[in-house]
């Protein structure tokens, strides 16, 4: 059986690209621990080429990323007052996001850029090749996960999508995301974390992106609810805009959801036990969110779910006054238009059940009450 050697990934990513500097001497080690986890998966022939093109591009594009900094000014570019919308995955967000970035004078990242940012994307030509790459990447990943396109359509913007921020570290090897790894016929896994890392490269991808164009407000969406103190020593003018839902609800879309797109990367999928470990992770958010004084921050506006669904606009406006953001007649109609012409089914209705939760109802229910309490969240109830 072939088997990845982690030393000769990395130094045939160096090879190819003539670049030795990863920027973080650890990279190599976690590059370790991955492939050490997907020798254990035992991987066929074509599950290892797979690993071995997604890792060896991961590692090009960060000693490539690098080197940009080096030999550009790009560390020069200020990155002012970011708006950050975050909930926890499944509690729209996603829309929330995508009218943020409706609004002509903000910016937000797209697909194209996160997957390939050397050269940094500021002078691009509408006909750069990335952004085809990126598109035909997509294609590519909605052929392997069908119903992605059902649970989460704004993937139909292809490689002009809206990534979230956990994207602009996935070659830091902390995290397998699912638009990076999706080749690898294994179920999504994360490692250790190191949440100041991750935004420090986090916010060298915006001034990246950044380099050369018109300064604009950053518009930008991630599951940053863990990561209150790091998000903030980054950005400490940072707003952030936080969508609160029902956890019931929360955790049933997540383990549909999410399960599809694990049963589609790895072929089979042990729904129960998945959905166990599912509800075992989520749940230790929503705890942790009443104890964090961190979430208390006066730089956090929250927002309950069925207010934001009920007008999502009005919501974003109350968002921009938080901010001290001018919510201008042109951002107001260009939000309104999208939501006329984007169904949420566009593609068809994402349907799951409480049916897949392996705690009974009830119980979770009482488990949450505070959470429930302490935003202002209903119970809801799914026709």
């Amino acid at each position: 059986m072939t088997i990845l050697d982690a030393d000769v990934l990395v130094t045939t990513a160096q090879h190819k690209t003539g670049l030795s500097d990863f920027g973080d001497d650890t990279v190599p080690a976690r590059v370790a621990l991955v492939v050490d986890r997907l020798n254990g998966a035992r991987l066929d022939d074509a599950g290892v080429q797979a690993a071995t093109d997604t890792i060896t591009g991961l590692l090009i594009s960060r000693l490539r990323f690098i080197a940009d900094r080096a030999r550009l000014p790009v560390a020069a570019e200020r990155i002012i007052a970011p708006l950050f919308a975050t909930g926890e995955p499944r509690s729209g967000t996603t829309l929330l996001h995508a009218l943020l970035a409706e609004d002509e004078d903000s910016r937000a990242l797209r697909f194209w850029e996160v997957m390939y940012p050397s050269p940094p994307p500021g002078p691009a030509d509408a006909d750069d090749p990335r952004r085809a790459r990126a598109d035909a990447d997509w294609r590519d990943i909605l052929e392997r996960i069908p119903p992605w396109i059902v649970s989460h359509p704004y993937n139909d913007l292809l490689g002009d999508g809206l990534p979230e921020c956990e994207r602009t570290w996935a070659f830091d090897f902390r995290a397998m995301n699912p638009s990076a790894w999706w080749r690898v016929p294994v179920t999504i896994q994360n490692f250790a974390q190191d949440h100041h890392a991750q935004y420090t490269l986090h916010r060298m991808m915006l001034q990246h992106i950044q380099y050369t164009r018109p300064p604009k407000r950053w518009v930008i969406k991630g599951f940053h609810g863990r990561r209150l103190r790091a998000l903030f020593d980054t950005y400490p003018d940072a707003r952030i805009v936080w969508v609160h839902r029902d956890p019931v609800q929360v955790l049933a879309s997540q383990i549909v959801a999410f399960g599809q797109i694990n049963e589609s990367l790895a072929g089979t999928l042990d729904w129960r036990r998945y959905a166990q470990a599912t509800i075992e992770n989520s749940r230790a958010n929503f705890h942790a969110y009443l104890t964090d004084p961190w979430v208390d921050d006066p730089r956090i506006h929250h927002v309950r779910y069925r207010d934001f669904v009920a007008d999502p606009v009005a919501t974003i406006d109350g968002f921009y006054g938080f901010a001290g953001v001018p919510f201008t007649n042109a951002a107001e109609k260009s939000m309104c238009d999208y939501l006329a012409t984007n169904r949420s089914d566009r593609y068809g209705k994402f349907r799951y059940s409480t049916d897949v939760l392996p705690v009974p109802v009830h119980d979770l229910h009482e488990e949450f009450a505070g959470y429930r309490e302490r935003f202002g969240i209903d119970i809801e109830a799914r026709l």
